[in-house]
């Protein structure tokens, strides 16, 4: 149990950040532990399921059989009648309970993993949601400019109305964009906190790296889940026929009364009974119950396939989106060139007097939004990994 305890407590660390760890608040972790103890208990119980309870029993009987006199007699008894031989059905009971406890430890693992993996997001989101907020207000900032622009054309007679209305309206709609992410900004902490009792500030982001295909599907929490509901079945299958077949038990009892006075003598206090049975049910329902394990058997198996096919396309996925968003952090570093060289041309034609601060500011401001967007997309890309990350276990 310690072993799995700690297995738990390292299931973040590819993440490659410490504190990320126990990031999970006290209740929710021991909610986790809670789960995992009686899955040990349970699958022990399982595994030992095939063994008999021992029967202890005392009797006290008053008979007012004969006339004039009540006879009380009593009797204690310790009886057994155990199983040693159901055609293989001991071993696969055993077997099952063994990858009961295995694929239950797994799905409680990937549970745990995924509710770290949903704090971890939040914390990249917060980051995403000021730098949006930064992006915003530099196009704020350029709308009021805008506009300003637009009026001073618009007073001279230079512009139409309509342009003039359309800026005021682009400011309108960023303004109320940036709202909604200050609110968004509450909900995402308030959606930590129900997680964890940290303070997401302080909390150091990892930096994840695309992962091997061939690491993601070997350690693959689902796909090593289903694997092992696949070989529970299996044993699910055999220990089904074997309740049909033949079984051997050995049935033993110790026994001490009192003896009825008015039987005589002969008779022990004190003795014992044993023996042996061997058993075999004609059950009309064997056919399909054995049938249905069969199906059952072969369900879990394409279960199996599904899943190999599902991990392959989550990664090539991923891998996709990845490829994409480089693309867009490169369209992002070009834009930034291209407003840097505009940004000093602007410059220097305002201090020639052609252009205005204003157009120096704009082109500054938009020069640093796609320095933002590029930053944006980088956590982009940090979600999508951390949705491979949250799947898996013991990648380096």
């Amino acid at each position: 149990m310690k072993r799995l305890l700690l297995l738990c407590s390292l299931a973040l660390a590819p993440l490659g950040a410490d504190e990320l760890k126990e990031i999970l608040s006290k209740n929710k972790t021991l909610l986790f532990e809670y789960d995992q103890q009686i899955n040990e208990l349970e699958s022990d119980k399982l595994s030992n399921s095939w063994i008999n309870p021992v029967i202890l029993r005392y009797n006290q009987n008053h008979s007012t059989q004969f006339p004039g006199q009540t006879i009380k007699t009593g009797n204690y008894s310790v009886s057994i009648d155990q199983p040693i031989f159901r055609s293989g059905g001991i071993y696969y009971a055993i077997k099952y309970a063994d990858t009961y406890r295995l694929a239950n430890r797994t799905d409680i693992v990937l549970k745990r993993r995924q509710m770290i993996g949903d704090a971890v997001s939040i914390l990249f989101q917060l980051k995403k949601n000021k730098l949006q907020q930064q992006k915003l207000k530099l196009q704020i900032e350029n709308d009021k400019i805008d506009i300003r622009q637009k009026r001073d054309s618009y007073n001279a007679g230079l512009l139409d109305s309509s342009f003039l209305d359309q800026a005021i309206l682009k400011k309108s709609q960023d303004e109320a964009n940036l709202l909604e992410l200050q609110l968004n900004l509450l909900e995402l902490k308030q959606r930590f906190s129900l997680l964890s009792d940290k303070k997401p500030e302080k909390l150091k982001l990892p930096k994840l790296k695309l992962i091997s295909k061939e690491n993601y599907r070997r350690e693959n929490l689902e796909l090593k889940r289903d694997t092992l509901l696949a070989e529970e079945s299996e044993y699910q299958k055999h220990m089904t026929i074997a309740k049909y077949l033949p079984a051997v038990s050995l049935q033993g009892q110790y026994i001490d009364g009192d003896l009825n006075p008015l039987w005589g003598g002969g008779l022990k206090e004190r003795y014992y009974n044993y023996g042996f049975s061997v058993s075999m049910p004609i059950d009309i329902n064997a056919y399909p119950d054995i049938e249905s394990s069969k199906v059952a058997r072969l369900r879990a198996a394409t279960q199996v396939l599904d899943r190999k096919k599902t991990v392959d396309e989550e990664y090539e996925w991923i891998r996709n989106s990845l490829h994409i968003l480089d693309k867009k952090i490169a369209l992002a570093r070009k834009d930034e060139k291209v407003y840097s060289s505009l940004y000093k041309l602007t410059k220097n034609l305002a201090e020639a007097g052609e252009k205005t601060s204003l157009d120096v500011a704009v082109m500054r401001n938009s020069r640093e939004i796609r320095k933002i967007d590029q930053k944006i997309y980088q956590i982009d890309k940090q979600i999508q990994l951390l949705k491979l990350y949250i799947r898996v276990e013991n990648v380096l």
